[in-house]
């Protein structure tokens, strides 16, 4: 059922005529003899006697009134509510990231987001997985890949490099590769999904499979191993920034190649209508992308 066509027969009603009801409503006298049609055809009934002079409700016409007055000020409440809403953040956020990086980067933006926002919820999928956003309800995807989805709107937010790194016991006890070739005569941690490491040297594009005792499936895993001094992992700058800084991880850089970049983006099923909950979420995000290191984030 159509509130335009409700509206119609409100109209109508309160008129008792139908171009009464067209100038009430600043439509076209046609216009409301379709929506009174329709109104009719989808109910079943005959909701209005029509004469030459005047126009009357049926007994049907009589009794659905008051349901209709209802539905209209029913559909005012809630425009009037979304629209008080319109310009804060509040509902449900739904949203997926990569584990790691939810953990380490959007999980400690969370506390401070819901105080500033006491009507915003949070609901956060961690995965490794692209998961399908649409089909799962999601706001928006934060995600750190190459993105294929043609369907979706990405919005670049800051990069995030790709990097190099094993802990300081494994460098020390199995020395720093320079060359890129030096890595095959190291452990390198595999994630299950990449089968070759992706790097720039002169400009081209080339892949390096390096040998290990050790892969797992998600970037949890291999971050947690490269810790452990399993080998030497391939993993993003925003993963493990705060391992660097601390020391349990330290970076390496080759000096004739280097992995090939990627961006942090996030991932809309449609740019229309995007929520404040979402806006309001990125502002957080990219504030603390560019201010914490964002354009600077890099090895070096």
């Amino acid at each position: 059922m159509q509130i335009s066509d409700v509206e119609v027969f409100a109209a109508i009603a309160e008129s008792e005529s139908l171009s009464g009801a067209a100038r009430r409503l600043g439509v076209a006298p046609m216009t409301v003899s379709r929506r009174l049609a329709a109104l009719e055809d989808e109910l079943g009934v005959r909701m209005v006697q029509r004469t030459t002079r005047s126009v009357s409700l049926t007994a049907e016409g009589e009794a659905f009134l008051p349901f209709a007055q209802t539905l209209l000020d029913t559909s005012e409440a809630a425009k009037v509510t979304l629209k008080a809403s319109a310009g804060t953040a509040s509902g449900i956020l739904k949203l997926t990231a990569p584990t790691v990086f939810g953990q380490t980067v959007i999980m400690p933006l969370i506390p401070q987001l819901l105080a500033d926002h006491p009507r915003l919820q949070i609901d956060l999928v961690l995965s490794d997985s692209i998961v399908d956003i649409v089909s799962l309800g999601l706001d928006v995807a934060i995600r750190i890949a190459t993105l294929r989805d043609s369907e979706l709107v990405a919005r670049p937010l800051a990069p995030n490099p790709r990097v190099l790194c094993a802990s300081p016991g494994y460098l020390a006890q199995q020395g720093v590769p320079t060359v890129l070739d030096d890595l095959r005569g190291h452990r390198c941690i595999a994630l299950h999904g990449m089968p070759h490491w992706p790097f720039v040297r002169d400009g081209a594009p080339v892949g390096f499979k390096g040998q290990s005792p050790f892969a797992a499936n998600s970037v949890e895993a291999v971050h947690t191993a490269s810790k452990l001094g399993l080998g030497i992992a391939l993993l993003t700058y925003w993963d493990v920034r705060d391992d660097i800084e601390s020391n349990s991880l330290q970076l390496i850089e080759l000096a004739d190649a280097t992995p090939e970049p990627l961006f942090i983006s996030a991932v809309f099923p449609t740019r229309r209508q995007v929520p404040q909950r979402v806006h309001a979420f990125l502002e957080r995000l990219e504030a603390s992308l560019n201010g914490s290191g964002g354009d600077d984030a890099s090895p070096g």
